[in-house]
Protein backbone atom coordinates (compact mmCIF):
# COMPACT_ATOMS: atom_id res chain seq x y z
CA UNK A 1 0.00 0.00 0.00
CA UNK A 2 1.18 3.53 -0.78
CA UNK A 3 1.91 5.77 2.20
CA UNK A 4 2.13 9.13 0.40
CA UNK A 5 -0.72 11.58 0.97
CA UNK A 6 -2.77 12.94 -1.93
CA UNK A 7 -5.08 15.99 -1.68
CA UNK A 8 -8.08 13.65 -1.71
CA UNK A 9 -6.77 12.12 1.53
CA UNK A 10 -6.70 15.51 3.29
CA UNK A 11 -9.94 17.15 2.23
CA UNK A 12 -13.64 16.41 1.94
CA UNK A 13 -15.02 18.13 -1.13
CA UNK A 14 -18.32 19.92 -0.57
CA UNK A 15 -20.22 21.09 -3.65
CA UNK A 16 -23.39 23.08 -4.22
CA UNK A 17 -24.07 26.70 -3.32
CA UNK A 18 -25.90 26.24 -0.01
CA UNK A 19 -23.58 23.50 1.38
CA UNK A 20 -20.49 25.59 0.50
CA UNK A 21 -21.97 28.69 2.12
CA UNK A 22 -22.82 26.70 5.26
CA UNK A 23 -19.26 25.42 5.73
CA UNK A 24 -17.89 28.93 5.22
CA UNK A 25 -20.25 30.30 7.86
CA UNK A 26 -19.22 27.58 10.35
CA UNK A 27 -16.09 28.88 12.04
CA UNK A 28 -15.35 25.45 13.51
CA UNK A 29 -14.81 23.98 10.04
CA UNK A 30 -11.51 24.64 8.26
CA UNK A 31 -11.76 25.41 4.54
CA UNK A 32 -8.69 25.18 2.30
CA UNK A 33 -10.14 26.86 -0.78
CA UNK A 34 -13.29 27.61 -2.77
CA UNK A 35 -13.44 27.10 -6.53
CA UNK A 36 -16.07 28.86 -8.69
CA UNK A 37 -16.91 28.09 -12.28
CA UNK A 38 -16.01 30.83 -14.73
CA UNK A 39 -19.11 32.75 -15.71
CA UNK A 40 -21.14 31.55 -12.73
CA UNK A 41 -23.15 34.41 -11.23
CA UNK A 42 -25.88 35.02 -8.68
CA UNK A 43 -26.61 36.34 -5.20
CA UNK A 44 -25.68 33.05 -3.54
CA UNK A 45 -22.24 33.06 -5.18
CA UNK A 46 -21.72 36.67 -4.11
CA UNK A 47 -22.46 35.64 -0.51
CA UNK A 48 -20.00 32.73 -0.84
CA UNK A 49 -17.28 35.09 -2.02
CA UNK A 50 -18.00 37.50 0.84
CA UNK A 51 -17.93 34.71 3.44
CA UNK A 52 -14.67 33.36 2.03
CA UNK A 53 -13.12 36.83 2.05
CA UNK A 54 -14.08 37.37 5.70
CA UNK A 55 -12.36 34.12 6.65
CA UNK A 56 -9.33 34.60 4.41
CA UNK A 57 -10.17 31.53 2.34
CA UNK A 58 -8.73 31.66 -1.21
CA UNK A 59 -11.32 31.79 -4.01
CA UNK A 60 -10.22 30.41 -7.36
CA UNK A 61 -11.89 30.38 -10.78
CA UNK A 62 -11.86 27.42 -13.13
CA UNK A 63 -13.74 26.28 -16.20
CA UNK A 64 -17.18 24.79 -15.61
CA UNK A 65 -15.86 21.48 -16.92
CA UNK A 66 -12.95 21.57 -14.47
CA UNK A 67 -15.29 22.35 -11.56
CA UNK A 68 -17.53 19.43 -12.50
CA UNK A 69 -14.54 17.09 -12.61
CA UNK A 70 -13.01 18.24 -9.33
CA UNK A 71 -16.33 18.33 -7.49
CA UNK A 72 -17.04 14.78 -8.62
CA UNK A 73 -20.69 15.53 -9.34
CA UNK A 74 -21.46 17.17 -12.67
CA UNK A 75 -25.19 17.50 -12.06
CA UNK A 76 -25.28 19.02 -8.58
CA UNK A 77 -22.14 21.13 -8.17
CA UNK A 78 -24.00 24.35 -9.14
CA UNK A 79 -20.73 25.87 -10.27
CA UNK A 80 -18.94 25.81 -6.92
CA UNK A 81 -17.10 23.52 -4.55
CA UNK A 82 -14.96 23.86 -1.44
CA UNK A 83 -12.18 21.67 -0.12
CA UNK A 84 -12.90 21.27 3.59
CA UNK A 85 -10.02 20.30 5.85
CA UNK A 86 -10.54 16.95 7.56
CA UNK A 87 -7.72 16.91 10.14
CA UNK A 88 -8.19 13.28 11.20
CA UNK A 89 -8.59 11.82 7.70
CA UNK A 90 -5.51 10.04 6.34
CA UNK A 91 -4.51 7.05 4.22
CA UNK A 92 -4.85 3.68 5.94
CA UNK A 93 -1.24 2.87 5.08
CA UNK A 94 -0.07 6.02 6.85
CA UNK A 95 -2.17 5.21 9.93
CA UNK A 96 -0.68 1.72 10.12
CA UNK A 97 2.84 3.09 9.74
CA UNK A 98 2.29 5.63 12.52
CA UNK A 99 1.05 3.23 15.19
CA UNK A 100 -1.11 0.29 16.14
CA UNK A 101 -4.83 0.60 15.49
CA UNK A 102 -7.05 -1.25 17.95
CA UNK A 103 -10.66 -0.83 16.77
CA UNK A 104 -11.59 -0.25 13.14
CA UNK A 105 -14.65 -0.48 10.91
CA UNK A 106 -14.21 -1.38 7.23
CA UNK A 107 -17.03 -0.48 4.85
CA UNK A 108 -17.58 -2.63 1.78
CA UNK A 109 -20.31 -2.16 -0.80
CA UNK A 110 -22.28 0.39 1.22
CA UNK A 111 -23.45 2.79 -1.47
CA UNK A 112 -26.24 4.71 0.28
CA UNK A 113 -24.78 8.04 1.47
CA UNK A 114 -27.14 8.26 4.46
CA UNK A 115 -25.88 4.91 5.77
CA UNK A 116 -22.23 5.89 5.34
CA UNK A 117 -22.83 9.19 7.14
CA UNK A 118 -24.63 7.58 10.07
CA UNK A 119 -21.94 4.90 10.40
CA UNK A 120 -19.25 7.58 10.51
CA UNK A 121 -21.20 9.42 13.23
CA UNK A 122 -21.65 6.29 15.39
CA UNK A 123 -18.04 5.14 15.06
CA UNK A 124 -16.71 8.59 15.92
CA UNK A 125 -19.04 8.90 18.91
CA UNK A 126 -17.87 5.51 20.16
CA UNK A 127 -14.22 6.53 19.92
CA UNK A 128 -13.09 3.96 17.36
CA UNK A 129 -9.59 4.38 15.96
CA UNK A 130 -10.72 4.45 12.36
CA UNK A 131 -13.43 4.03 9.76
CA UNK A 132 -12.11 2.72 6.46
CA UNK A 133 -14.01 4.33 3.57
CA UNK A 134 -12.56 2.92 0.32
CA UNK A 135 -12.52 5.00 -2.84
CA UNK A 136 -14.22 2.21 -4.79
CA UNK A 137 -17.39 0.35 -3.86
CA UNK A 138 -18.59 2.77 -1.17
CA UNK A 139 -20.49 6.05 -1.38
CA UNK A 140 -18.09 8.98 -1.79
CA UNK A 141 -17.66 11.52 0.99
CA UNK A 142 -20.05 14.09 -0.48
CA UNK A 143 -22.53 16.58 1.03
CA UNK A 144 -25.14 13.84 1.50
CA UNK A 145 -22.71 11.82 3.64
CA UNK A 146 -21.69 14.93 5.56
CA UNK A 147 -25.33 15.86 6.19
CA UNK A 148 -26.21 12.36 7.40
CA UNK A 149 -23.25 12.45 9.78
CA UNK A 150 -24.49 15.81 11.14
CA UNK A 151 -21.13 17.31 10.20
CA UNK A 152 -19.14 14.72 12.16
CA UNK A 153 -17.49 13.50 8.93
CA UNK A 154 -15.26 16.59 8.95
CA UNK A 155 -13.61 15.49 12.23
CA UNK A 156 -13.97 11.71 11.99
CA UNK A 157 -10.97 9.33 11.92
CA UNK A 158 -11.60 8.32 8.32
CA UNK A 159 -9.00 6.05 6.73
CA UNK A 160 -8.68 6.00 2.95
CA UNK A 161 -7.61 3.20 0.62
CA UNK A 162 -8.52 1.89 -2.84
CA UNK A 163 -10.71 -1.08 -1.95
CA UNK A 164 -12.09 -2.88 1.09
CA UNK A 165 -10.16 -6.02 0.16
CA UNK A 166 -6.90 -4.04 0.15
CA UNK A 167 -7.77 -2.60 3.56
CA UNK A 168 -8.63 -5.94 5.15
CA UNK A 169 -5.45 -7.54 3.81
CA UNK A 170 -3.36 -4.69 5.26
CA UNK A 171 -5.12 -4.83 8.63
CA UNK A 172 -4.61 -8.59 8.86
CA UNK A 173 -0.94 -8.19 7.96
CA UNK A 174 -0.69 -5.72 10.85
CA UNK A 175 -2.01 -8.38 13.24
CA UNK A 176 -5.65 -7.34 13.51
CA UNK A 177 -8.41 -9.90 13.91
CA UNK A 178 -10.99 -9.45 11.12
CA UNK A 179 -14.63 -10.00 12.07
CA UNK A 180 -17.56 -10.10 9.68
CA UNK A 181 -21.15 -9.39 10.65
CA UNK A 182 -23.67 -11.92 9.32
CA UNK A 183 -27.08 -13.14 10.44
CA UNK A 184 -25.77 -16.71 10.36
CA UNK A 185 -22.55 -15.90 12.21
CA UNK A 186 -20.92 -18.58 14.35
CA UNK A 187 -21.33 -16.70 17.65
CA UNK A 188 -23.36 -13.82 19.04
CA UNK A 189 -21.70 -10.40 19.09
CA UNK A 190 -22.39 -9.90 22.79
CA UNK A 191 -20.94 -13.22 23.99
CA UNK A 192 -18.26 -14.16 21.47
CA UNK A 193 -14.62 -13.80 22.44
CA UNK A 194 -12.75 -11.08 20.61
CA UNK A 195 -9.10 -10.04 20.85
CA UNK A 196 -8.16 -6.51 21.82
CA UNK A 197 -7.32 -5.50 18.25
CA UNK A 198 -10.26 -6.04 15.93
CA UNK A 199 -11.48 -4.83 12.55
CA UNK A 200 -15.19 -5.25 11.86
CA UNK A 201 -16.24 -5.54 8.22
CA UNK A 202 -19.67 -4.14 7.31
CA UNK A 203 -21.14 -5.05 3.94
CA UNK A 204 -24.26 -4.06 2.08
CA UNK A 205 -27.56 -5.00 3.69
CA UNK A 206 -28.54 -7.26 0.80
CA UNK A 207 -25.27 -8.96 -0.14
CA UNK A 208 -22.92 -8.45 2.79
CA UNK A 209 -19.17 -8.12 2.18
CA UNK A 210 -17.80 -8.97 -1.27
CA UNK A 211 -16.20 -12.32 -2.03
CA UNK A 212 -12.62 -11.03 -1.84
CA UNK A 213 -13.26 -9.61 1.61
CA UNK A 214 -15.20 -12.66 2.82
CA UNK A 215 -12.20 -14.83 2.06
CA UNK A 216 -10.12 -12.78 4.52
CA UNK A 217 -12.55 -12.77 7.46
CA UNK A 218 -11.27 -14.61 10.55
CA UNK A 219 -14.56 -14.86 12.42
CA UNK A 220 -18.27 -14.32 11.74
CA UNK A 221 -20.60 -12.97 14.42
CA UNK A 222 -24.29 -12.15 14.49
CA UNK A 223 -26.51 -9.71 16.35
CA UNK A 224 -29.24 -11.68 18.17
CA UNK A 225 -32.71 -10.82 16.83
CA UNK A 226 -36.19 -11.22 18.30
CA UNK A 227 -39.75 -10.57 17.18
CA UNK A 228 -39.25 -12.19 13.80
CA UNK A 229 -36.83 -9.48 12.65
CA UNK A 230 -34.20 -10.90 10.31
CA UNK A 231 -31.71 -8.06 10.22
CA UNK A 232 -30.99 -4.41 10.98
CA UNK A 233 -30.20 -1.58 8.62
CA UNK A 234 -26.43 -1.54 8.21
CA UNK A 235 -26.07 1.82 9.98
CA UNK A 236 -28.07 0.53 12.96
CA UNK A 237 -25.98 -2.65 13.04
CA UNK A 238 -22.81 -0.53 12.96
CA UNK A 239 -24.00 1.45 15.99
CA UNK A 240 -24.59 -1.81 17.89
CA UNK A 241 -21.09 -3.03 17.01
CA UNK A 242 -19.43 0.26 17.94
CA UNK A 243 -20.97 0.51 21.37
CA UNK A 244 -20.48 -3.18 22.09
CA UNK A 245 -16.77 -2.45 21.62
CA UNK A 246 -17.15 0.47 24.04
CA UNK A 247 -18.85 -1.82 26.58
CA UNK A 248 -16.09 -4.41 26.29
CA UNK A 249 -13.37 -1.79 26.75
CA UNK A 250 -14.99 -0.65 30.01
CA UNK A 251 -15.77 -4.11 31.40
CA UNK A 252 -13.05 -5.83 33.45
CA UNK A 253 -11.96 -9.13 31.86
CA UNK A 254 -13.54 -12.26 33.28
CA UNK A 255 -10.71 -14.44 34.66
CA UNK A 256 -12.87 -17.52 34.15
CA UNK A 257 -13.06 -17.07 30.40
Amino acid sequence: MRTDVSPKDRFITVYGRQPVLEVLLDGAVGVDKVVLAEGARGESLRRIEQAARRRGVPVQRASAERVRKLAGNGRQDQGVFADVIAPRMRPLAQALAQGRLATVLVLDGITTPANVGMIIRSATAAGLDGIVVPRRGVASLDPLVVKSSAGVAFRAPILKCATAAEAVAALRADGMHVVGLDASGDVALFTGRLPSRVAFVLGSESAGPGEQVRALVDQWVSIPMAGGVESLNVSAAAAVVCFELVRRSRTPPDPGR
